[in-house]
Parts: structure tokens; C-alpha cells; sequence
């Protein structure tokens, strides 16, 4: 037996064989990537929901030391570093920085706010005022 009449064992797979199976993984992926990726933009919202939870710890604290809760032009950035005229700040009142949304937007933060003393606001993954779904806005009240 020379090398070109081997028994179609020792061939490999045919052309029509390798699509078959292509097609197979295709559809999987079809079927199981929808899934996968909705529960992406659900963990983003719960992370987004346990940052503004979070932040109202650490503004809270923030008016327990000082009587009141950081002016609009301080921001959350007064939970990091001193306010220069904020003699009873005993802070940072988060270790690592004001974070974030999960969608790389800053917070926004409301004070007096429409919902309560202050607003904080997450304009969702579209970074747009409302929205439906992954796209609504995410809010402390």
C-alpha cells in the first residue's frame, strides 16, 4: 500500500464533515452568547446599585463628622480629600477613590436634591437622562 490509497480511517475528516460541525458550534453559540451576554449588563446594574449604596454610606459619614453632607462644588471628591474649609473632616470616607459607573461615567451628584437632601444619579449605559432597560437611569431613591 503506497501512501495514497490509505484506508479512509487514517484520512481525516471531510470538508462536508468540518461544516457540519462548524454549523453545530454556530448555533450553539447563537442559543448560549444572548444569555451570556444579558447577564453581563445585569451584574452591571447590581454593581452600579452597590457603588451609589456605597457612596451613601460614605456621605453619611461624611455629615456625621462634619453636620452636614459636601456642597455641589466639592462634590464626592469631599470624600477623599479635605475641603479646605472643613475643620471636623476626618475622612477619606472611601479607600479607593470615588469610583466610576461600570460604564466609565462619573456619578452625579445632586445637592439639595429633587428626592431627598441629595441625589445620586447613574445615567445608565447609554450616559443619556432616562432610558429603558440596561439603558434607565440608576438613582438612590
Amino acid at each position: 500500500m503506497d501512501r495514497y490509497t490509505l484506508p479512509r480511517r487514517t484520512r481525516g475528516f471531510t470538508l462536508l464533515e468540518l461544516l457540519v460541525v462548524m454549523v453545530i458550534i454556530g448555533l450553539l453559540a447563537a442559543y448560549v452568547g444572548p444569555r451570556y451576554f444579558s447577564q453581563v449588563g445585569k451584574s452591571e446594574i447590581k454593581a452600579t446599585k452597590a457603588q451609589i449604596n456605597a457612596l451613601e454610606k460614605a456621605l453619611d459619614q461624611f455629615r456625621l463628622d462634619t453636620g452636614h453632607y459636601p456642597a455641589m462644588e466639592e462634590g464626592l471628591a469631599a470624600l477623599v480629600t479635605k475641603p479646605a474649609n472643613e475643620a471636623k473632616w476626618d475622612g477619606p470616607y472611601l479607600t479607593k477613590g470615588v469610583p466610576m459607573d461600570p460604564w466609565g461615567a462619573a456619578y452625579v451628584y445632586k445637592i439639595p436634591g429633587e428626592h431627598g437632601e441629595y441625589d445620586l444619579i447613574s445615567l445608565g449605559k447609554d450616559g443619556q437622562p432616562g432610558g429603558t432597560g440596561e439603558a434607565a437611569d440608576i438613582t438612590n431613591w
